[in-house]
């Protein structure tokens, strides 16, 4: 495993980090025990950064992720979870309501980093004269280290960054196989802030694992099947072929802090787990890689 510092919040992280929404069931049913041993392989394995949310499973997958870390586990691990729901307010109190909230099912006193979820779904203003001041209370009274951003919309991410209220940026589908939009303006600007990066769902929702998401339509997926034959040097000879090479390409890049891996089986787990020993695509494919699609828009709009 490898681990990095976390930008300037200096915590030290393992590279690849355990996602919570299929822990919580977002994407199919899953078996409890199984779930409880995917965890427990990933803390067992050196992973120590665990990304989880009150949207996913409804609360379902914090609650499962404060059970695994009883015992003694809670201390070792950075825990990241966020605020709030699309459904809810993000205004003061109920910013308020979320996290003490989380903090029950997750079974904690604190909570390293709480991240703003999906902000370009709430009103800007709304976001720094309402959510962001109840942080920074809940910061003060000792309940939460650090503050984070998530969302997909980069220009607005950006927006955020420039504040200087954030610790850490999150955002999914971004730096991928498929689209490495985040690499123009985000990543650089988070590097020169020292702002931590957190890159999800570096498989592309799915489609680098030959397997897409349920909810996606039918002119990205044509899209991506376009983008993706140009990517069949990097294919491997086992099923689902450009997950190594999907992995392998966030986890080498220095200024991602952690790549997240969203996944339910252990037998996946391990997979992705090997993946983090320092090795990248060669400087050859990693250069054609980068060369495909710079020009090309945003595979998820």
């Amino acid at each position: 495993m490898e681990y990095t510092t976390f930008g300037r919040t200096g915590l030290r992280v393992s590279k690849l980090g355990l996602g919570g929404a299929p822990i919580g069931g977002d994407f199919k049913d899953v078996d409890e025990k199984e779930i409880e041993r995917v965890i427990h392989e990933a803390l067992d394995s050196g992973v120590n950064f665990i990304d989880t949310a009150p949207l996913y499973g409804r609360g379902l997958s914090e609650e499962r992720f404060g059970r695994a870390l009883l015992g003694g586990r809670r201390e070792k691990v950075v825990l990241a979870t966020k605020a709030a729901r699309f459904d809810q307010d993000y205004d003061y109190d109920g910013i308020i309501r979320s996290v003490e909230g989380s903090l029950k099912r997750l079974q904690t006193d604190h909570i390293d980093l709480l991240q703003l979820h999906d902000v370009e779904k709430k009103p800007y203003d709304v976001i720094m004269n309402e959510a962001v001041p109840a942080l920074q209370k809940l910061r003060e009274d000792g309940k939460i280290r650090f503050l984070g951003v998530t969302g997909r919309d980069l220009d607005l991410l950006k927006r955020y960054m420039e504040t200087d209220v954030f610790d850490s940026v999150q955002f999914y589908a971004r730096y991928m196989l498929l689209d490495y939009s985040a690499a123009k303006e985000i990543i650089p600007l988070a590097k020169e802030k020292n702002i931590a990066v957190i890159n999800g769902s570096v498989l592309g929702m799915g489609l680098l694992a030959d397997a897409p998401a349920q909810f996606l339509d039918e002119e990205i997926r044509a899209e991506a099947a376009k983008r993706m034959e140009k990517l069949a040097f990097l294919r491997r000879t086992e099923p689902k072929g450009l997950i190594e090479p999907g992995m392998r390409f966030s986890l080498q890049n220095p200024d991602i802090h952690v790549t997240l891996t969203g996944t339910a089986s252990s037998r996946s787990l391990r997979a992705n787990i090997s993946y983090c020993d320092g090795q990248g695509l060669s400087p050859e494919d990693h250069s054609k890689v980068l060369s495909l699609f710079g020009d090309y828009p945003s595979l998820f709009a």
